[in-house]
């Protein structure tokens, strides 16, 4: 959304200030609504036009808690900044607690009440998925193909907020998580949040690639600085310039490049292998890890400069097992994306089959769920998954080992297997119930019956 669409309320009881910030805001694109009490405050905060909110403390009729108190059920969607000429008061402290976005105090820099004011509207624009997927978590995705961060856990709040707080900022940030987490969501999350949206995303993993490639990869290289090197080629550095920088797995960057990737971050500097001019890039870097930089960084294996100029500012990614209460939304996004993908419009998951997933640790986290529903949309043709089709994970989508004696590559008994397998744990799950087996299976109560006979499960 942009700012230029958004209107903020400017709500003080003294005319000077209240005119000074409504003039730096419309300055910057803003509309703004200006209230003089706190009465008019809380009307104000009540239309729906209104984005944010710089809320003075202290005003007659009604102060300025009082309106944060009655404003408590609408923090994360209009966010307020509360205004004091003291800083350390135990009136400034009460608004935070009440869930105050964050206070300014006067006199102001007029520069930090811009910076406050974009993060707090960032934030809005990201948490308003939440609210909307809180709402009604059946809708259709206005595009089920894009990759997002997808959650309304307190857990996944938290990261949609971090992201709302350092994406306008233009420092370094670190991104943590276990591997299948999302980290690169997040990184994506943030560029198309910053002031940099419009300049490229460009994404390096540095445990893909030897240190020399690595090194070309990054900085780029001359014609002839090595073998192979048959023309001069941009590194990703110069490919971001004026945008942002993904550098997935840091952590595994060897002694030497982390050196070169210091020297870019303190000054903007680097050079081409095999070059002798010294280039400039504007990039803003973010870095991701599933390793413990500090714990590398104590060990000698990880620069300590480096981690502390990297960790500017750090979002931490819950692991899948730790916000379950997502895994039915994610299940839901990505069946629409398998769905558009694979032209399969019946697919689905059964109720119980989502509860099966909810169930599972996933140490592979995201990753790993979405590797798993795709194997159960191929073993259930497209159409409803069942709880049958999602075989635990070291089964699932493993070909049964042929029998002993057997002929490896024999098709027709390496099916005969899997279903054998599959009708078994129907029977299982159904306490030997023939009709509700039937029913899991998605075939009829004869059809079970033949195939029981046939591969010596009737008894």
């Amino acid at each position: 959304m942009s700012r230029h669409a958004q209107t903020v309320l400017v709500a003080d009881d003294d005319p000077a200030t209240r005119s000074n910030l409504a003039l730096l805001l419309r300055s910057e694109g803003y509309r703004v609504v200006e209230a003089a009490d706190g009465d008019a405050a809380a009307a104000a905060l009540a239309d729906p036009a209104v984005a944010a909110a710089l809320l003075d403390l202290r005003m007659p009729k009604r102060d300025g808690l009082a309106v944060l108190r009655a404003h408590a059920d609408r923090l994360d969607e209009v966010p307020v900044v509360v205004v004091t000429a003291y800083g350390g008061s135990s009136a400034a402290i009460e608004a935070m607690k009440l869930g105050a976005y964050d206070y300014l105090t006067k006199p102001f820099d007029l520069d930090e009440v811009l910076f406050t004011v974009r993060r707090a509207l960032t934030q809005r624009s990201l948490v308003a998925q939440v609210q909307a997927l809180s709402a009604d978590p059946l809708r259709d995705d206005p595009d089920p193909d894009e990759d997002e961060l997808v959650g309304r856990s307190p857990a996944m709040v938290a990261v949609f907020k971090a992201v709302g707080l350092v994406a306008p900022a233009d420092e370094p940030v670190l991104v943590l998580g276990e591997s299948g987490t999302g980290k690169e969501l997040v990184a994506n999350a943030i560029h198309r949040n910053s002031h940099r949206a419009a300049g490229a995303f460009v994404k390096v993993n540095c445990a893909a690639l030897s240190p020399t490639l690595l090194e070309s990869e990054l900085f780029g290289h001359e014609k002839g600085a090595f073998t192979g090197a048959v023309a001069r080629r941009r590194g990703r550095f110069e490919q971001a310039h004026g945008g942002t920088l993904f550098l997935d797995e840091v952590g595994e960057l060897g002694l030497d490049l982390q050196a070169k990737l210091l020297r870019v971050l303190q000054s903007g500097t680097f050079d081409r292998v095999g070059g002798e001019e010294t280039l400039t890039a504007d990039v803003r870097v973010v870095a991701a890890t599933n390793r413990d930089l500090k714990a590398r960084a104590a060990a000698g294996e990880f620069r300590e400069d480096l981690y502390y100029r990297l960790d500017v500012v750090a979002v931490t990614l819950p692991p899948l097992r730790e916000r379950r209460d997502d895994i039915p939304l994610l299940t839901d996004h990505i069946v629409k994306q398998l769905s558009r993908k694979h032209g399969w419009p019946g697919l689905a998951v059964a109720p119980e089959a989502v509860a099966a997933l909810t169930r599972r640790d996933w140490p592979g986290n995201v990753r790993e769920l979405r590797n798993a529903l795709a194997r159960a949309a191929i073993h259930a043709r497209g159409r409803v998954v069942r709880t049958e089709h999602l075989a635990g994970d070291h089964e699932a989508g493993a070909i049964p080992a042929p029998a002993p004696g057997a002929d490896p590559l024999d098709l027709r008994a390496a099916v005969a297997e899997t279903e054998r397998r599959v009708i078994r744990q129907a029977l299982e799950q159904a306490d030997g119930n023939r009709t509700r087996a039937a029913k899991l299976l998605g075939i009829s109560r004869r059809q079970l019956f033949e195939k029981t006979r046939a591969y010596g499960l009737d008894r």
